[in-house]
């Protein structure tokens, strides 16, 4: 396999620094070494966010990348060693990828022992032809509304997304310097497209850096950014957030957990308005309330 031409196509590939780890290992390391940073919190969000219930059947979506594959390991750990009370299918969509990075994912989830149903979108086209300079939020929405579809189509209640810690205050981040509004990224909630489906986001405490040491420890090749499209257009603003945030941390250490918390410590009284279901309030609505 050629991986000069492969991360010729869109972003870099991160490349291990180690030859794969037997599998047998790989999974160990999950429940031994990275207990403490990735099961546990893992097992964290299940729990404080009710993520999964008695007779689900999940739809875990793995698009080739380090935090999906990850996600796939840890749900597969779950039945073996916590509860068996759901089932899952796990969904791969093609939305374009370059027949090099098509195999390597493909190679990935085999060795992985991830048996995948993949099923193609073409949406990598669509978003060419359509999103002009800014494809990324185009792409999200209709790689999201393929990925429901299909898990609705196999029977599935929920649909299981790998966004992590740094993606959740990203998006905070995001939103408050690029819309002006504070929205955050949840740990679930329901489709309002798709009747019966909710979708969850099981690796909503896990750092980013500590899925990064563990696929470089075990020598999977993710794929970072498969997508052909982002790499002829301008301007990534995820990018630019996750800079700042760096850049913050250098004074503010907790800076990242603090953006994380605001989201749950919101206080109503101190705020000049809100959006609740559509309807907008403002704070003076309330104001000669006793």
């Amino acid at each position: 396999m050629n991986l000069d031409n492969i991360s010729g196509q869109g972003c870099d590939i991160l490349v291990p620094f180690e030859e794969r780890k037997p599998l047998d290992q790989i999974e160990r390391i999950i429940i031994t070494k990275y207990r403490k940073h990735i099961w546990s919190k893992f097992i964290k969000a299940l729990k404080d966010y009710e993520l999964i219930a008695d007779g689900d059947k999940i739809a875990v979506a793995i698009s080739g990348g380090k935090d999906s594959m990850l996600m796939a390991k840890l749900f597969q750990e779950l039945k073996r060693h916590g509860k068996d009370n759901f089932s899952l299918e796990f969904i791969v969509m093609d939305p374009g990828y370059h027949s090099d990075i098509k195999r390597l994912m493909m190679d990935n989830c085999q060795y992985l022992n991830i048996p995948i149903h993949i099923f193609d979108s073409g949406i990598f086209h669509i978003v060419d032809n359509i999103a002009k300079d800014y494809p990324c939020y185009m792409c999200a929405k209709m790689r999201r509304g393929a990925l429901y579809k299909r898990a609705q189509a196999l029977g599935c209640n929920k649909l299981a997304l790998g966004h992590h810690f740094n993606d959740v205050i990203e998006t905070t981040m995001l939103n408050m310097l690029y819309t002006g509004s504070f929205k955050t990224m949840l740990p679930k909630l329901h489709s309002s497209n798709h009747k019966g489906l909710e979708l969850i986001r099981p690796m909503y405490y896990i750092e980013e850096r500590h899925i990064e040491q563990f696929t470089q420890e075990s020598g999977i090749w993710p794929l970072n950014c498969a997508c052909m499209v982002a790499a002829k257009k301008t301007g990534n603003k995820r990018y630019e957030i996750k800079s700042l945030i760096q850049e913050l941390k250098k004074n503010f250490k907790d800076v990242d957990k603090s953006i994380f918390n605001a989201a749950q410590n919101v206080n109503m009284n101190a705020i000049l308005g809100w959006e609740k279901d559509g309807q907008h309030y403002s704070y003076l609505d309330f104001y000669d309330e006793e």
